[in-house]
């Protein structure tokens, strides 16, 4: 009987808890969770590129230094640091002296062999010298003139000259010096054009060709990026690095851009117009394949899209979204399909801050990749 009455004890315990354990769970079932506060934006229309992006040194098209063809003490210096020439411009002149009087030493010499061959060549006319005897004449006329030209030539080397037109960027030389055959004077930099050498992976190889637009931004200057293009493109691809070479002219009138400083480059290989584009910081990438979530009846709803070009921080949705739909660009993550949200903003607000920052965005932003 003992037995008996302790089970049905038991029995009327349990059943006690299960009947709390139910009381419990409608209780839960009856607390909703709050609402998910998000920010959304409308998609916005507008053209989106393709950009390579990478980064190069400016370099002048053309440098050279200027040597001196002859020694001598410099006499005379005609330009400074910063000066712009032209070629062919005299910049400095050396002590031509001792030149000098040997020119004048073999012109005069000259001009009496020239009398003595007229008269040989009388001589000649009337058989009174052997024709080898009037070649020796000849040619010892023509060394001398060679040679007369010779003095000449390297009195014109006094007047050093610059081969190509462009500034002195540097002067090694002072007045009054002494210099060597071969020691060099000047450095001439040319400065239009600039160019910069972008090496490029192979597997951009049929992205790029010359006439594509560039953009430049130099990390020196303020404002807007230098406008450029790419002007050749190498026809063969380096077997160490597995890169290409890309060639970018760049005119810059004002010449505020200098040799030497840093570029980062983007070329614009492809356009889509009047595209429907988000801000790339909406994607939730879901086992590599990218969504969105949208608003709907306060609800949100996970879109899988289908997306092209990058640029600037916005994105080209190709599929899977609608010109008017409120999508999610803030408190995405970790968000799941069918969760309950609460708009904080409203779409045109966003849009239109969006809409400013990619106004006032660095266009050389884009991802090297054309799609994702």
């Amino acid at each position: 009987m003992k037995h008996f009455r302790l089970g049905a004890g038991l029995a009327a315990a349990l059943l006690l808890l299960a009947a709390c354990g139910e009381q419990a769970a409608g209780d839960d079932e009856t607390e909703e969770s709050p609402p998910i506060p998000v920010e959304t934006s409308r998609p916005e229309r507008g053209d989106v590129f393709a950009v390579y992006t990478g980064t190069a040194p400016i370099e002048a098209f053309a440098e050279a230094d200027v040597i001196a063809k002859v020694a001598g003490e410099v006499r005379e210096l005609l330009v400074e640091e910063g000066d712009s020439i032209r070629a062919g411009q005299v910049l400095a002149r050396l002590d031509g002296d001792r030149l000098r009087l040997e020119l004048n030493e073999s012109a005069a010499r000259l001009r009496k062999l020239e009398r003595d061959f007229e008269r040989n060549v009388n001589l000649r006319d009337k058989g009174l010298i052997s024709e080898g005897d009037f070649e020796n004449i000849k040619f010892e006329m023509e060394a001398l003139e060679a040679s007369h030209n010779l003095a000449s030539l390297e009195l014109d080397y006094t007047q050093i000259r610059a081969p190509i037109g462009g500034v002195i960027s540097e002067r090694f030389v002072k007045l009054g010096n002494t210099v060597a055959v071969d020691e060099p004077l000047f450095r001439v930099t040319s400065l239009d054009p600039l160019v910069a050498y972008l090496h490029v992976p192979e597997r951009e190889y049929s992205n790029l060709r010359a006439g594509q637009p560039v953009g430049i931004r130099i990390d020196a200057l303020s404002g807007p990026p230098v406008v450029a293009e790419v002007t050749r493109v190498s026809p063969t691809i380096d077997p160490e690095t597995g890169t290409f070479k890309l060639t970018i002219e760049i005119r810059d009138e004002a010449r505020r851009i200098k040799p030497g400083m840093f570029g980062r480059i983007g070329v614009v290989y492809d356009s889509h117009a009047n595209a429907l584009k988000l801000p790339r910081s909406a994607l939730v990438e879901d086992m590599n394949q990218p969504s969105v979530f949208v608003v709907e009846d306060g609800l949100a709803k996970r879109r899988y899209v289908e997306t092209g070009f990058s640029d600037r921080g916005m994105i080209e949705i190709v599929s899977g979204l609608g010109d008017d739909e409120d999508v999610i660009t803030v408190g995405q993550i970790g968000l799941k399909d069918g969760a309950s949200v609460t708009v904080i903003n409203t779409a045109s607000e966003t849009s239109l801050n969006l809409a400013e920052g990619g106004a006032n965005g660095d266009g050389l932003e884009a991802d090297n990749a054309s799609t994702d």
